[in-house]
């Protein structure tokens, strides 16, 4: 029998945010795991060569990571309740940062929302949610949103 200890709960904060919480919540109860929730903020890295200076788009960056460590802490409160959940925001490409962060905290699972893009949207703005599920080395249950 599979025995996860612990699970990777990657959230937006968009509409699915709670839904794939609950999800993580439930899967972990049933293990008694821990859940790490991580939220991905942007880094704007590649915005240096374009004229803007490296402290203002590190500032805005910084301002960006309080605001999302804020949201997360807020987050935590009101989807979490008394479960056993860290709270972690990084900076960077989402799929990357997922990943990177199921393997340095050692989860036995990944558990995130897909917007579920199609056609057009899908090429312009890619899926975080397909390159993590085709690059990890651990299982990905991924939460549509319903329609409405």
């Amino acid at each position: 029998m599979a025995t996860i200890k612990k699970v990777l709960c990657a959230l937006d904060f968009s509409e699915i945010s709670p839904k794939v919480a609950d999800y993580a919540k439930t899967i972990a109860g049933q293990f008694q795991a821990e859940i790490v929730a991580l939220y991905a903020a942007p880094s704007l890295a590649q915005y240096v060569g374009f004229h803007v200076p490296p402290n203002s788009i590190d500032s805005f960056v910084g301002e960006i990571v309080a605001g999302a460590e804020k949201t997360m802490d807020d987050f935590l409160k009101e989807h979490f309740g008394d479960a056993p959940v860290r709270g972690k925001v990084v900076t960077g490409y989402a799929a990357e940062e997922i990943l990177n962060a199921a393997e340095e905290e050692k989860a036995d699972m990944i558990i995130m929302g897909t917007h579920g893009r199609k056609g057009i949207d899908l090429i312009l703005f890619g899926s975080v949610a397909e390159k993590v599920v085709k690059s990890s080395s651990i299982p990905v249950l991924t939460i549509r949103p319903t329609a409405a």
